[in-house]
């Protein structure tokens, strides 16, 4: 598909993240490309998922607009979003549509900026790439170096960035105002209502993971809640 194309299908709509990490209990291809067909089934407009072999398996199993990322630790960046020109070659050979990359100002493998990793990314391959972002500066910086569109994924997971409970609004909405790419809604959204309220404040769609797709820690939030009446 063609980025206007992929776009036209994803605007204001959700998009379902369909990832388990290997020492989760719905680790494995096979489980997510169903979780992408049920997530399909259910109204969702694309998906996002990690890992190669899971991208390959929702690319057959769903015609979903797919972003694809490659979740990868080394050991000289706190970068793990598709850290380097090798995932992003992995994510795109196995048929995602839009990667994923992070854009924090922490500085990738071989201490490369954002703007050393998107001109590489741009210097080698013709994907679209979204933008994993913390805080607004972050966002502007990636929608300068060369961004296609904008995620508020890591509010909150890098220590500089507010440290709150739920979604983090405020970054929508302003992102929204002032970038001129597709700003994606996305972290902690646990409600229709909240994804509904993101694309009030202009997200032009909205990501939900862990509510729809993690049942360990959608039990955890009832478990906890039903604990605390024991407790009084």
């Amino acid at each position: 598909m063609i980025k206007n194309a992929i776009l036209k299908k994803i605007h204001k709509g959700i998009i379902v993240s369909c990832q388990a990490l290997e020492d989760e209990p719905l680790y494995g291809a096979e489980i997510m490309a169903k979780m992408a067909m049920a997530a399909k089934a259910g109204g969702a407009v694309g998906i996002r998922a990690n890992y190669p072999q899971d991208i390959r398996a929702i690319r057959k199993a769903v015609g979903l607009p797919l972003i694809g990322l490659y979740k990868v630790q080394y050991p000289d960046s706190a970068v793990y979003i598709t850290p380097t020109l090798k995932e992003v070659e992995e994510v795109v050979k196995a048929g995602a549509d839009i990667v994923a990359i992070d854009c924090t100002k922490r500085l990738k493998p071989g201490n490369k900026t954002t703007g050393d990793f998107i001109k590489e990314i741009r210097d080698n391959f013709t994907t679209i790439i979204l933008a994993d972002i913390s805080t607004y500066e972050e966002g502007m910086e990636a929608l300068e170096a060369g961004a296609d569109m904008i995620s508020t994924t890591l509010s909150g997971y890098t220590p500089y960035s507010p440290q709150i409970e739920g979604p983090d609004f405020e970054l929508v909405e302003r992102l929204a105002k002032n970038a001129a790419v597709p700003v994606i809604a996305e972290g902690r959204i646990w409600t229709p209502e909240e994804a509904v309220k993101a694309l009030e404040l202009g997200a032009y769609a909205v990501v939900v993971g862990t509510a729809i797709t993690r049942p360990q820690e959608i039990t955890k939030r009832f478990a906890k809640a039903v604990s605390r009446l024991e407790e009084k």
